[in-house]
């Protein structure tokens, strides 16, 4: 059991084993299809509720943590090709078997895959930082790159930002707004960067690589490759935008006398004290801290006291999902967000 008590271990195995079931999945098939999807809906569900955190881990940073990200990533990138290919190639699975194995996959992508991409980009070195890049890349989002470093953590919290969600704005009407908000805005941070930091636009990179990844689909399956990779890459992409809605849903900072908005606290971001799926997305339900430091490495973040932040009601995951239902989101976050509000 001592093994259970390291941080690496349990973020290892809450991390890597995902994709060790979808690689199940594709060389048994049968019931292994619906392994992944299991694993991050109703396992994760169930230890975050029914076993308490082994090692809390709070400020712990271990040397491991870079290269577990760096490991996560490769798996990421054989990952992502493979289900392309089984699900729209000759791979003998049912069309029954693609779906379950298509949409655990999916859901891989967007709760592991995002947040290793996100550790990445804040990474100070440059292979790091590419390589978390490349992963957004991947799943055709790779301005989430500019936008999220140039524009939310600057504007979070703040009508600036289009990441962050108005108090009784739907999912869906955000999901848009903040789509193309998103890759507007980072395209002008970035345009606006080349004055001290000329060279290649990012933007051609985000493009060439989409491209890039479209046509190893095609070369993988054909046409049929391409439609997946696109609703893989869809689906993943909803996930990230669904995280970011709820983790900022109503909470905007007051604007001092000046105009500006006051600094960026920990009553800006919601938090989730569930530990299982806190370890499966690298800790990214401990959003305030990573606000305040965005350079702190995933295990090092913190989990503010729950009379400092908001802390949401049920695990991030779960919260995403209710918030696909907007009257029930509502019924469950408005209690929660009318203490935290801050006035006009």
């Amino acid at each position: 059991m001592r093994l259970f008590h390291s941080p690496v271990a349990l973020f290892a195995l809450a991390s890597l084993l995902p994709f060790a079931l979808i690689a199940a999945g594709l060389a048994f098939g049968g019931p292994w299809v619906a392994a992944p999807l299991i694993y991050v809906t109703a396992f994760a569900a169930l230890l975050d509720q029914a076993l308490p955190d082994l090692n809390p881990g709070d400020g712990t940073e271990f040397p491991a943590g870079d290269a577990l990200l760096v490991t996560l990533a490769l798996a990421h990138f054989i990952a992502l090709p493979a289900i392309v290919w089984a699900l729209a190639g000759p791979s003998g699975l049912t069309a029954g078997e693609r779906a379950l194995l298509g949409l655990g996959a999916g859901l891989v992508f967007g709760q592991v895959s995002n947040p290793v991409a996100h550790e990445l980009i804040h990474r100070g070195n440059r292979w790091l930082f590419r390589l978390g890049m490349a992963v957004y890349i991947s799943l055709l989002f790779g301005h989430h790159t500019s936008a999220h470093r140039l524009v939310h953590h600057r504007h979070a919290a703040t009508i600036a930002d289009p990441n962050t969600a108005r108090a009784g704005e739907s999912y869906y009407r955000f999901a848009r707004r903040a789509w193309a908000g998103s890759f507007r805005t980072g395209l002008a941070a970035e345009t606006a960067r080349r004055v001290q930091v000329p060279g290649l636009h990012p933007y051609w990179l985000y493009l060439g690589g989409a491209i890039l990844a479209l046509t190893i689909a095609y070369l993988l399956a054909g046409w049929a490759g391409v439609g997946v990779w696109l609703l893989l890459a869809a689906h993943a992409q909803a996930q990230l935008l669904l995280a970011d809605y709820v983790q900022h849903y109503g909470l905007m900072r007051r604007l001092g006398p000046d105009g500006r908005p006051e600094p960026v606290g920990d009553r800006h971001s919601w938090n989730s004290p569930h530990w299982f799926s806190a370890r499966l997305m690298l800790n990214a339900p401990r959003h305030s801290d990573h606000h305040a430091h965005p350079a702190r490495p995933y295990p090092a973040l913190r989990l503010p006291d729950a009379d400092q932040a908001p802390m949401l009601p049920y695990p991030l995951p779960l919260c995403c999902t209710l918030a696909l239902i907007p009257p029930l989101w509502r019924r469950v976050i408005d209690p929660p967000l009318a203490h935290w509000s801050n006035p006009a």
